[in-house]
């Protein structure tokens, strides 16, 4: 079997780490031992020379595989989609971050009720436009949405968008706005601050107002736009991100999300009308300081629905 020799420059994704811990990512189907021996036969070196497994990884390193072709592809498993697969819609898009509207059914994330999750649709995405160039970093979305809302969600490219944009939500720096459909009618702005209790076996979450045992705060605000019979459309804001919270929260007061099977009330609508509609960046540092005061928009009339 013919030995070519495939080279892989290091990026800012994979510095910091063990060439060893690297290998095992980029090798994915590849044991410890494998890496190891070939690694000790001079079959992988660092910048064309002998290298040790913990040998960390730095900015334009150059690993070098002396595989065959056969060899690389047995140890790497290819996970192939096609584009007609990809069914969110691109808002917002650079180098470093990506903002899409996910319809609705379908999940943020890889989970058991679905084949289809929007991690994977956006891998397909950017592996088709050539820009998934990292060899270990995979795409990450930053907020999550229920598989049954629509809206805005917002995707990394690199490690260190990832890093900020997490840094950034958890701080409460980015501004996150809903536009909802809700039963009753609503004359007046709402701030809502309690807590929430999540049942895992149920899949469901209650609103409590004292501070109970792993219970965590959530803070919603409701501004009313319009009202249409015995509805009110509100633009819903929130603090804290909590699953379900909006849903658990509005219903909690009697104003349950029109279409919401799980917390709502019976009417005519088939799916719970909750858009994920606005978002404004702050939060940023250094090279991304540049999305700092960013606005991005989906109005709700892109809601789209997954059969």
């Amino acid at each position: 079997m013919v030995k070519n020799m495939k080279e892989i420059i290091i990026t800012k994704n994979e510095e910091g780490q063990r060439l060893d811990r690297f290998l095992k990512k980029y090798l994915n189907k590849a044991n410890q031992s494998f890496i190891y021996k070939m690694i000790r036969k001079k079959n992988i070196k660092l910048n064309n020379a002998k290298t040790e497994p913990e040998e960390v990884l730095k900015v334009n390193d150059m690993v070098q595989l002396f595989l065959s072709d056969e060899t690389i592809d047995k140890f790497r498993e290819k996970k192939t989609l096609n584009q007609a697969d990809i069914h969110f819609k691109t808002i917002f898009e650079d180098d470093n971050i990506l903002v899409v509207n996910k319809p609705i059914g379908l999940s943020s994330q890889p989970d058991e009720t679905s084949s289809r999750n929007l991690v994977d649709e956006i891998k397909v995405y950017l592996d088709a436009k050539e820009e998934n160039i990292s060899f270990t970093f995979k795409p990450a979305v930053c907020n999550r949405l229920d598989k049954n809302t629509s809206g805005l969600v917002i995707a990394a490219k690199n490690y260190d968008t990832l890093k900020q944009t997490n840094k950034a939500i958890r701080e409460r720096n980015i501004k996150k706005f809903y536009m909802a459909k809700v039963h009753g009618i609503i004359n007046e702005d709402i701030e809502l601050k309690d807590y929430l209790i999540k049942d895992e076996y149920k899949n469901m979450v209650k609103i409590v107002k004292d501070n109970q045992e792993n219970a965590k705060s959530v803070v919603t605000y409701a501004h009313p736009i319009k009202t249409e019979g015995n509805f009110t459309w509100v633009e819903v804001q929130i603090e804290t991100g909590r699953a379900h919270q909006i849903r658990a929260h509005l219903s909690s007061i009697g104003h349950p999300v029109a279409g919401d099977k799980k917390y709502g009330k019976k009417d005519n609508e088939k799916h719970q009308v909750l858009h994920a509609y606005k978002l404004i960046l702050n939060g940023y540092e250094g090279e991304l300081s540049y999305l700092n005061g960013k606005e991005i928009i989906s109005d709700i009339s892109e809601r789209k629905i997954l059969m």
